[in-house]
């Protein structure tokens, strides 16, 4: 049986765009600019590597921001994620230069089929060696949908209802060749054997998909699920399909609990909780001494612009937020139509300690495009935080994003690493090949998944 790791996952959160998730990134004079280069991201493939992560992912969406007054060009002058590559291509480039990291990209249920994105994947788990992940989401706004020829996106629990027949359909198809069904016997004139691929034959409310799958069973058995869902009902998908489950959480109490409540609605569904690792977010800010670790906060923070927040306060609501000034309040009916991220809005209900939140509060709690809730401090003050959290236990690991790339994740490859090293918190070298081994997660039996 999975258990818990006695040591912590170490995740990079990456993009490949111009900046890293905070606008203000390229801005940094330490940042490199090379982004529409492979050479930038085989760099930071060996960074992560260096640092013995189990995994790098790839965030995405399919539109730029330009919900904010519905226009994109604050978004280009600001340079506010208005590069967006394409995630699996990345992948690749910083496959080739890496043997152990496993990779990851963001996919969505709501724009492609099914049987595309489980051939995407395991194509990538096979190239890479059995280290790919597919970050599933469920796109959140009506710009992307635009993009796809639509007017509007769905309703947020119809996204997840939809998302997850998607979900059975792909593990359907990953099941669909046995282990055992290539022979490639050159002298008897057999390639595989016939009764060892199947058809799905999968006739749904939103899918149908016939089969034979094209690529045969991967390293993993599976490439491994990212799952990000934090709203209601983005928990219990999450619960039903994540493998490597990335949460955001300020407060210890409050991770605390919501891990808890995650393992204990993945028991509901039938699974195995210790099957799954939950990794929460954080920006490290990192000095040799705390006083360096403060001063490069400081200028960071002389980087970022109001327009940044709004920007992506409006994309990941999908909101205008351009329609209020900052201290205008939001009422309950306008807080209930906000269709985007709910636990952002559910976040800034909780903690703005007044029944109508003000734009301002919006941007203080949620903070999408600043450091206001780094941890910062010196390599103990780094470690010290996290094995706090990893201990109490309210989480098995950690999303390391980063201010700006690549030095910022040097900084933690350089001085944090080695801090967590010495207290047997993380690796010292890869003892696995695949992102299964790295996580502690077995490969999945046939129709384990689409019987849960």
């Amino acid at each position: 049986m999975v258990t818990r790791r006695q040591q912590l996952a170490l995740v990079g959160f990456l993009q490949a765009q111009n900046c890293t998730t905070i606008p203000a990134a390229w801005r940094h004079p330490e940042a490199r600019l090379d982004f529409t280069t492979a050479d930038y991201y085989r760099h930071i493939g060996r960074t992560l590597e260096r640092g013995c992560f189990d995994i790098g992912f790839f965030d995405d969406r399919l539109a730029m921001p330009d919900m904010y007054g519905h226009d994109h060009t604050h978004t280009v002058e600001n340079g506010i994620r208005c590069v967006k590559l394409d995630p699996t291509a990345v992948l690749m480039a910083m496959g080739m230069a890496t043997s152990h990291v496993g990779l990851g990209a963001t996919y969505s249920t709501t724009y492609h089929q099914p049987f595309h994105v489980a051939r995407v994947f395991s194509t990538l788990d096979h190239l890479t060696g059995g280290r790919a992940a597919w970050n599933v989401v469920t796109s959140v706004n009506d710009n992307e949908a635009r993009n796809m020829g639509l007017d509007h996106g769905l309703a947020h629990d119809a996204r997840y209802d939809q998302a997850d027949e998607f979900m059975a359909v792909v593990h359907g198809h990953w099941d669909t060749w046995d282990d055992d069904a290539l022979v490639m016997d050159r002298d008897a004139g057999l390639f595989a054997r016939g009764d060892r691929v199947h058809r799905l034959d999968h006739q749904g409310e939103h899918y149908r998909s016939r089969g034979p799958f094209t690529v045969p069973r991967t390293p993993q058995g599976h490439p491994v699920v990212i799952q990000a869902g934090q709203s209601a009902r983005g928990s219990r998908f999450a619960a039903r399909w994540g493998e490597l489950i990335f949460v955001s959480n300020l407060q210890l109490a409050s991770a605390r609990a919501s891990y808890q409540a995650l393992r204990t609605q993945a028991a509901e569904l039938g699974r195995d909780p210790d099957s799954m690792r939950v990794a929460t977010l954080v920006f490290p800010v990192v000095g040799r001494t705390r006083a360096e670790a403060e001063d490069r906060k400081a200028a960071f923070d002389a980087l970022t612009k109001d327009i940044d927040e709004l920007s992506l306060l409006s994309e990941g609501l999908n909101f205008d937020f351009s329609t209020k000034g900052l201290d205008d309040t939001f009422t309950a009916e306008e807080l209930a139509s906000l269709s985007g991220i709910q636990a952002i809005r559910d976040r800034v209900i909780e903690r703005s300690g007044g029944a109508e939140p003000t734009v301002r509060d919006f941007m203080r709690i949620t903070s999408r495009a600043s450091l206001n809730h780094a941890v910062v401090g010196d390599p103990s003050d780094i470690a010290d935080h996290l094995e706090e959290w990893f201990t109490t236990p309210a989480c098995d690991g950690f999303v390391i994003g980063s201010s700006h790339q690549p030095a910022a994740l040097e900084h933690f490859v350089d001085l944090v690493v080695p801090e967590l090293q010495r207290r047997g918190l993380v690796r010292e070298r890869y003892t696995g090949t695949t992102l299964r081994d790295h996580l502690g997660l077995a490969v999945p039996r046939p129709g384990a998944w689409t019987s849960a």
